[in-house]
């Protein structure tokens, strides 16, 4: 009955993505602004378009080698070792992922200056075009998804005729892996790009010259908000397209093993559609008055939110009691994705409460500044070290919560050795909740993808000589994004870790099936221990790597922007222009370079790991780095995001204002920040996740070649 059902995914996708492109007309009907403005977003977008091109033909050559390494796994064993559509499904994942975030792209480019225009008229103006083009992004995403995931179902139940669900999830999951492939890329390689030339630019403009953000005399400025684009939008369209349709998909791989067939399938889908509606709802309840505070702009976005959460809440018990009613488990189901869904709130609410500088944590961040660079440097580290807690724990409570509110039981093996049937039910619990915490990331990204375009707004209201009243209002509108990015992260990432949970699992089976030996997967297993070092050691080296990708991309555009500042005469009397072409250059040469190497150790360390310690050893290194990553990202954006907000509390009066030391001392903190909320820590999540879609991917050839087995 349920298998038949699924054209709802393309009813949902239909909705989410005709919203979308009503939301952008919205945003193309309204005026860029005066000449200089058109010029200075026309300059963005083809830096922006320029970048994007580059970084997708880097992706390409990688992406092809990948590729035709599966088409010989698949097509050279005669699809022993592979399914031989799986690299159809990676490609396709791959494609998804790439138009996800360019579309998202090239709606913040046209929307850069149309918000900044808007914000001369008022403040709510200016948020009404912010968010309306953070809507495109946030309900392409979704809609893309959704199609992406129907249409595979279509092919693969009707088109090819594979009947068993466990058969369709896991080709589904290969396509899951072309899409976290490309999602890392473009996470890593527009991270670097967007916080080298911020770090540049805050570095030599607002510390060693003095001048303000967003200056039109430093080089760096243009570079900087192509950088927003490419990184923040079109970077974070791919990663949460990726997030999206991984929980959907990693729970559809559970449904068989749980014994709820196309039912446990179907559920997953609906409750995607119905979180699109609901976030639709949600969105119109988004608007501010002109003498708004930050606190009444922060209940105004959480309003919407949350509301779409508790639409989703109510409309998913009849839901979970239609589909798995005749089951008798579908309370248990209902409690598992309010376990989601509340989970997701309550990491964003903390989230809210370590990065705003509404809360107090923020505010003694500021306080720090008067000390100078080096305390305000350390409190950032210990905030973000001590938020990881909260995040933890209610990832912690939703995952016990949900695998025994669905059924689960102590007894996680049965008789024969096998998962038990309860164990598995327990885990598609887990699966759902992740389901329920990105349901409405229609909404949720909206309000993290209008951000950047806020940011980029109060850039061109700058270096276009509006009046200071409009830099306030974009400015206002900016602190928020910067708030609400770290909500989005934190989405991102408590459900990466269900996410990750649910497709640990199904390495396992697929492992398991592939061999007659029974494998102990547990911690007195040498190479599950050593493993889980390799994982935790990935963790920390993947975070270096983009570190220093940033530092080295940094450098050059810090030497560049000293250069023009001595060699161009006139630049700082603004009687000569900058040459920002130069600094868009470096950026582009220096994102593509140090790219591949970090997004390359995802494809590399799990199957290196697997040949030598074999499957067990790479059961240790997806639980290592999954722990690891969830740690270390929620430290990292948090930290990131604080340091952000504290500069610019100070910037609005408090602690010396803008030009104190106390100023130049949190622009210090915040480029600190910048690699850490922007590229290493966003792209963790996909880290994790893509190491267990690789790991799944090879899971045949790690089984038949192994140095372990001959010892």
């Amino acid at each position: 009955m349920f298998e038949n059902l699924f054209w709802i995914g393309f009813a949902g996708a239909a909705i989410a993505l005709i919203f979308a492109w009503l939301q952008r007309n919205k945003v193309m009907k309204a005026s860029e602004g005066n000449e200089k403005m058109v010029k200075l977003a026309s300059a963005i977008r083809e830096g922006a378009n320029a970048y994007l091109k580059a970084q997708y033909t880097t992706v390409a050559k990688v992406f092809c080698v990948v590729f035709v390494i599966l088409l010989i796994m698949a097509f050279g064993t005669n699809g022993k070792m592979l399914p031989k559509v799986t690299p159809i499904a990676y490609l396709t994942g791959g494609i998804w992922s790439v138009l996800a975030g360019f579309i998202g792209m090239k709606i913040a480019t046209n929307a850069n200056a149309r918000t900044a225009n808007a914000a001369s008229e008022s403040l709510n103006k200016g948020l009404n075009i912010a968010f309306s083009a953070g809507s495109v992004m946030g309900f392409v995403v979704v809609g893309l998804g959704l199609l992406d995931i129907t249409i595979w179902f279509f092919v693969l139940k009707y088109a090819m005729g594979y009947s068993e669900p466990h058969d369709i999830a896991n080709i589904m999951v290969m396509n899951g892996m072309g899409a976290s492939f490309v999602a890392l890329f473009a996470r890593v390689g527009g991270g670097i790009y967007t916080k080298a030339a911020d770090v540049g630019a805050d570095l030599v403009g607002k510390v060693e010259a003095g001048i303000p953000e967003d200056d039109p005399r430093n080089p760096a400025t243009i570079a900087d908000n192509v950088g927003d684009n490419v990184g923040d939008v079109a970077g974070m369209g791919a990663d949460l397209f990726e997030s999206y349709v991984g929980s959907i998909v990693a729970t559809f791989a559970l449904a068989g093993a749980a014994g709820y067939g196309f039912a446990g399938m179907f559920l997953p889908l609906a409750l995607a559609v119905v979180g699109i509606l609901c976030s639709l709802i949600g969105s119109f309840l988004i608007k501010t008055k002109e003498d708004a505070t930050q606190m009444s702009l922060l209940k105004s976005l959480r309003t919407g939110t949350y509301t779409a959460a508790v639409l989703s809440a109510v409309v998913a018990a009849p839901l979970c009691m239609w589909a798995l009613g005749s089951a008798n488990h579908w309370l248990g189901v209902y409690v598992s994705i309010l376990a989601g869904l509340i989970g997701g709130c309550a990491i964003g609410y903390f989230t809210e409460y370590y990065t705003s500088d509404n809360y107090k944590p923020t505010q003694e961040l500021a306080a720090a500044s008067e000390t100078g660079s080096a305390t305000i440097i350390i409190g950032g580290i210990s905030l973000g070290l001590k938020s990881t807690m909260t995040s933890i724990l209610i990832v912690g409570a939703a995952v016990l919560i949900s695998y025994f509110a669905a059924g689960g039981t102590t007894t996680i093996l049965d008789a024969s050795g096998a998962f038990s049937q309860t164990f598995n039910q327990g885990l598609y619990g887990i699966g759902i909740a992740g389901v329920g915490m990105l349901s409405t990331l229609g909404i949720t990204l909206a309000t993290d993808a209008y951000g950047p375009v806020a940011d980029n707004a109060g850039g061109i209201a700058e270096m276009s000589g509006l009046p200071e009243e409009v830099r306030e209002r974009t400015d206002a509108l900016d602190s928020l994004g910067n708030t609400t990015a770290a909500t989005g992260k934190g989405f991102a990432i408590g459900s990466a870790s269900l996410t990750a949970l649910a497709l640990l699992v199904d390495y396992v089976n697929m492992v398991q099936a592939k061999t007659d030996e029974v494998l102990n997967f547990t911690l007195t297993s040498p190479t599950v221990l050593v493993g889980m070092f390799v994982g935790a050691m990935l963790t920390f080296v993947f975070s270096a790597f983009t570190m220093s990708a940033v530092q080295k991309a940094a450098q050059s555009i810090v030497v560049e922007v000293r250069r023009q500042f001595h060699e161009i005469v006139g630049i700082m009397e603004f009687k000569a222009d900058p040459d920002y072409s130069r600094c868009v250059e470096l950026c582009t040469k220096g994102a593509l370079h140090e790219m591949v190497i970090p997004a390359c150790l995802a494809v590399i360390v799990p199957i290196a790991t697997g040949l030598i310690l074999g499957p067990t050893g790479v059961v240790g290194l997806l639980g290592g780095v999954s722990v690891t990553g969830f740690a270390m990202a929620v430290f990292m954006s948090n930290a990131g995001g604080a340091w952000d907000n504290a500069k610019k509390y100070i910037e609005r009066g408090n602690h010396g204002g803008k030009g104190s030391e106390q100023h130049k001392a949190a622009v210090v903190g915040d480029t600190v920040g910048d690699p850490f909320k922007d590229t290493s820590g966003p792209s963790l999540n996909i880290l994790i996740k893509l190491c267990s879609t690789v790991s799944i991917m090879f899971s045949g050839l790690i089984v038949a070649f192994n140095l372990i087995k001959f010892f």
